[in-house]
């Protein structure tokens, strides 16, 4: 069995415990259903009048008919119910009356899932406040690494938790004074969660905020951990392709551009890496069973489905909301059902998102080219006001 159907099944078992356990509403009576949920099927017409714009503080949602999402009826909508039961873990206050309809057809058709979207949410068109539709679409993974528990010769770049006094000092100390200031490293001595020993890699996980990593213990055996995001020195971000850029070193600022240029330039390696002043702190977590077949957890506060959650700005779309994507570029065509799960520092804008692609090098190779065109549609459930 695929880790994708072991995860629907297991979804699967856990829908029908919460359905057997549960005391709210029960499904609606059949009309043209399926024999086992009880939920609809067929063509929605719906005619009535779309009403006015709502704002938001970064955007303009206008309401439209179905007919205006790309591609629709082609997405496997049963993945995003995988996100959709995630975001019901800690729902928006708009969503929560839905989430026992969400359950249960977590194991429905394709037909009765979006029967079930298009009679009980409306699509607004998510639009800048001057009027524009068209965004920009990037994306995001979760680096796969390799590490030590203690510090070894070959393993000497700590990953750090947050120091006690990281309150007290705002903001705390620069990437530079982290590696060289006494006072600084003795804030940190005896946080270090593991050790690494590629400093790109590191710099890789502190832009990415987490990350997975078989981690060598002290008795020799391995175990699989999280290392999630725990805060920051409050320090600016600035990009190190961006200084490469500016001294003319390179001409192509992508992972496999940097990485050339610093195998060729070792002895400016820490020259770069310190032009970036912002330096990120980490928690542990265990990484085993279904809890291995999702991310991290994202601003929502619930863990992040590969495929299926997006990074947005807060001031455009809440936490929690089902919107519809579409994007085309010169290396993929998104046309599916996504969550607003999860926001980041860069993720600013009325029509901006930050596409979760899974982990490992296969995300990451492929999540480091996507930049291209966004349109963007919140579903949101029918008869309840756009909040502001």
């Amino acid at each position: 069995m695929t880790a994708s159907l072991l995860l629907r099944a297991s979804m699967a078992l856990l829908v029908a415990t919460l359905v057997a356990c549960s005391s709210g509403p029960k499904a609606p009576p059949a009309s043209n259903d399926g024999p086992e949920t009880g939920f609809p099927v067929g063509e929605v017409h719906d005619t009535a009048p779309l009403g006015p714009a709502s704002y938001r503080p970064k955007s303009r949602w206008l309401p439209v008919r179905w007919a205006e999402l790309p591609g629709l009826e082609k997405d496997s909508l049963h993945e995003a119910w995988n996100a959709w039961l995630r975001s019901c873990e800690r729902p928006h206050a708009a969503f929560a009356a839905l989430c026992d309809d969400v359950r249960r057809l977590s194991i429905a058709s394709q037909e009765e899932q979006l029967h079930w979207l298009q009679s009980h949410l409306q699509p607004y068109r998510i639009e800048s406040l001057d009027g524009k539709s068209q965004g920009m679409l990037t994306s995001y993974y979760e680096p796969e690494m390799t590490g030590s528990r203690v510090r070894t010769e070959e393993f000497n770049i700590p990953l750090y938790a947050p120091p006690a006094t990281l309150g007290q000092r705002k903001p705390w100390y620069t990437r530079q004074q982290i590696d060289t200031l006494p006072e600084a490293q003795a804030a940190l001595a005896g946080r270090a969660i593991a050790w690494l020993n590629d400093p790109i890699e590191a710099l890789v996980l502190h832009i990415q905020g987490s990350g997975r990593m078989r981690v060598t213990e002290p008795d020799g055996s391995v175990r699989l951990i999280r290392l999630a995001y725990a805060g920051t020195n409050d320090q600016p971000y600035k990009s190190v392709g961006r200084w490469l850029l500016d001294r003319q070193l390179i001409t192509d600022a992508s992972w496999p551009g940097i990485s050339a240029w610093i195998a060729v330039n070792p002895d400016r390696t820490q020259e770069m890496l310190w032009s970036n002043p912002r330096y990120v702190f980490f928690r542990e977590e265990p990484l085993d069973g279904l809890d291995a077949q999702f991310g991290p957890k994202g601003a929502q506060g619930v863990p992040l489905t590969p495929g299926r959650s997006i990074a947005v700005d807060r001031g455009s779309i809440p936490y929690g909301t089902p919107v519809w994507m579409y994007s085309k570029g010169p290396e993929v065509e998104y046309q599916r059902l996504v969550l607003a799960q999860d926001t980041g520092s860069a993720i600013v804008g009325a029509v901006r998102a930050d596409y979760f692609m899974g982990w490992g090098k296969q995300a990451g190779d492929l999540a480091g080219r996507i930049k291209q065109p966004l349109r963007l549609w919140a579903l949101w459930p029918k008869g309840m006001a756009v909040p502001k």
